[in-house]
C-alpha cells in the first residue's frame, strides 16, 4: 500500500472515530473541502463556532489556494488566517477543542491535525450587579464569559506585576479556571498553596464556583472563609492587598482568598461616600449584627429566668402582653422566627414585583394575626421582627447568624443568661478558630499578628487602607 492510501486510510479512521463519538450531536458540522492536495475536513459546532470566521477565514483560502506539496506549517502559518491555530496533538485534546467551539481540521493527505481558535459563546451583557449594589460607584459586574471579566480586570489594572493563570479543573468537562495576583504583592506561599489545591482538584464536573470555594475551605463550617464578589473594582482592589482572585466559566461570581470576618460588615459604598457617614452606617451593620445574633436569647433568659433583672414596670406589662399565651417563650419565639424564615424565602423565590409586596403585607398579616389569635405577645412580635430586619443589613452573613442565632436561643431556653453566655462563648471559639488559606479568618481580632491592613471595624483613609496585608507572612 503506498503512502498516500495509508494517509487516506488513516483520515478516514480518525473521521469515523470522530463521527462515531459524537454521534446523536446534530449541531456537529463535517465541512469536506476538495483541494488539489485531496481532501480536507472541517469539524466543528455551529452553535457556539464563529461561523463567518470559519468561512471566511478557514475554508475560502483553503479553497482558494493551492494545497498540493505545500507543508503544513506553512498552511498553518500563511493559509488559514485565524489568529491562533495550532496543532492537536491527543485525541482527547481533538474532541475538547470541538466541544469548546474552535473548528479542527483533518487531511487527507497529512498526518497533522490542526485547530483553529473559532469559539464565540452567548454571554449576557455587563451589567449592575443585583448582589452588590451601590448608590456611588462603578455600575459594571462580572458576567459568565471569563474573558469578559479579565478584560474588566486589565482595564483598571494596568500592571506588568498582573499574572494570569490557566488552570484545567475537571475530569470530563475541563473548566477553565484563572488565577489572578499581583507577583510581588501576593505571597508565593499562598499562590502556591492555592495553586496546589485547585490543581489536586479532582472533581468531575466543574459547574460554578463554590467548588473552588468547598476545596479552598480549611474546616468545616457554616461561614463562608473565602470570599466572593461580583464586582471588577472589589476583585482588583483585594488583588492590591495581596490577595488572589480565581475566575471559573459559566459563573459571574470571582472567589477571592484568603477572606476575612470584618469584610461581611462592609459594603461597596463605604469606599466612594464620605469616609465619616460610612463609617456612621457601618456601625449600625455592627450593631444590626449584635441584635440578631444576641436579642433572642438575651429577650428568653430574662423573660424566663431573670425577670428581676427587668425593670417591675415592664415586668407588669410583659405579664400583660403574655397572658393568654398557651406556649412557653421560647416555643413562641420559635414559631414566630420560623414564620419570618418562610416570608423571606418567599419573597426571594417569587418574581421580584410579588415577591416585596408578599414580604412587607405577610409580614403585617402574620405579626397582627399571631398576636389576635393568642400565639405570640407584641414584645416577642416586636424582639423577632427586630432580629430578622436586623439581618438584612449584613446579607452575607444572613444564613451562619440565623442558625447561631438559635443555637444560642436554645442554650439560653436551658440554662439562661450563663447559657446565654455559654451560647455566645461558643460562637466566638468557632470564628476564632476558623482560618482562611491559612491566615486568621477574626484578623485582628483573632491573633496577635500586625498587618498593615487598615479597614478594620472604621474604614480609615483611602490612601492607606490598601498597603501590603501580609507584610509579617503567613501564620503558621
Amino acid at each position: 500500500m503506498s503512502k498516500n492510501n495509508i494517509m487516506i486510510h488513516k483520515y478516514k479512521e480518525k473521521l469515523e472515530e470522530i463521527q462515531k463519538t459524537l454521534a446523536k450531536c446534530y449541531d456537529v458540522t463535517y465541512r469536506i473541502i476538495i483541494s488539489d492536495g485531496g481532501e480536507v475536513t472541517a469539524i466543528f459546532i455551529d452553535n457556539i463556532c464563529d461561523v463567518v470566521q470559519v468561512n471566511d477565514y478557514v475554508i475560502r483560502p483553503l479553497m482558494k489556494t493551492e494545497l498540493r506539496g505545500q507543508h503544513m506549517d506553512f498552511i498553518k502559518n500563511s493559509i488559514i488566517e485565524v489568529g491562533i491555530t495550532e496543532y492537536v496533538h491527543s485525541n482527547e485534546e481533538l474532541l475538547q477543542h470541538i466541544l469548546s467551539g474552535n473548528v479542527v481540521l483533518l487531511f487527507s493527505f497529512a498526518d497533522e491535525i490542526i485547530y483553529c481558535e473559532t469559539k464565540k459563546y452567548s454571554f449576557r451583557a455587563i451589567q449592575e450587579p443585583p448582589t452588590e449594589s451601590v448608590i456611588k460607584g462603578p455600575r459594571e459586574g462580572f458576567n459568565e464569559s471569563t474573558n469578559d471579566n479579565i478584560s474588566l480586570i486589565r482595564k483598571r489594572l494596568k500592571d506588568k506585576k498582573l499574572k494570569l493563570e490557566n488552570l484545567r479543573i475537571g475530569t470530563s468537562n475541563h473548566a477553565t479556571v484563572v488565577m489572578c495576583y499581583l507577583e510581588g504583592e501576593a505571597p508565593k506561599e499562598l499562590v502556591d498553596y492555592i495553586r496546589q489545591r485547585l490543581e489536586n482538584e479532582e472533581v468531575e464536573y466543574l459547574v460554578g464556583s463554590k467548588y473552588i470555594d468547598e476545596r479552598l475551605q480549611e474546616k468545616r463550617s457554616i461561614f463562608d472563609t473565602i470570599g466572593y464578589t461580583e464586582k471588577p473594582d472589589v476583585a482588583v482592589a483585594h488583588m492590591t492587598e495581596g490577595r488572589v482572585v480565581i475566575l471559573a466559566d459559566n459563573t459571574p461570581f470571582v472567589v477571592t482568598a484568603p477572606h476575612f470576618f470584618l469584610e461581611n460588615l462592609s459594603t461597596g459604598d463605604d469606599y466612594y461616600g464620605n469616609k465619616y457617614a460610612q463609617n456612621y452606617f457601618r456601625l449600625v451593620r455592627w450593631t444590626g449584627l449584635l441584635i440578631a445574633l444576641l436579642l433572642p436569647g438575651l429577650y428568653l433568659a430574662l423573660n424566663t429566668y431573670h425577670y428581676k433583672l427587668i425593670p417591675t414596670i415592664f415586668v407588669f406589662r410583659l405579664a400583660v402582653t403574655r397572658a393568654g399565651v398557651p406556649f412557653p417563650t421560647v416555643v413562641e419565639i420559635m414559631i414566630m422566627m420560623f414564620f419570618f424564615q418562610v416570608l423571606r424565602e418567599a419573597g426571594i423565590r417569587l418574581p421580584q414585583p410579588i415577591g416585596s409586596a408578599l414580604s412587607i403585607v405577610g409580614a403585617l398579616i402574620l405579626g397582627d394575626a399571631a398576636i389576635g389569635a393568642g400565639l405570640a405577645s407584641e414584645i416577642t412580635v416586636l424582639v423577632v421582627a427586630l432580629a430578622s430586619i436586623s439581618l438584612f443589613l449584613i446579607p452575607k452573613l444572613y444564613g451562619p447568624i440565623v442558625i447561631w442565632s438559635n443555637i444560642i436561643l436554645i442554650f439560653s431556653a436551658l440554662l439562661g443568661l450563663p447559657g446565654f453566655y455559654i451560647g455566645f462563648s461558643v460562637f466566638v471559639s468557632h470564628i476564632s478558630s476558623l482560618t482562611s488559606c491559612g491566615y486568621p479568618f477574626l484578623y485582628p481580632l483573632g491573633t496577635f499578628k500586625k498587618f498593615k491592613f487598615k479597614d478594620l471595624v472604621f474604614r480609615g483613609d483611602l490612601r492607606s487602607i490598601s498597603d501590603n496585608i501580609f507584610e509579617e507572612g503567613k501564620e503558621s
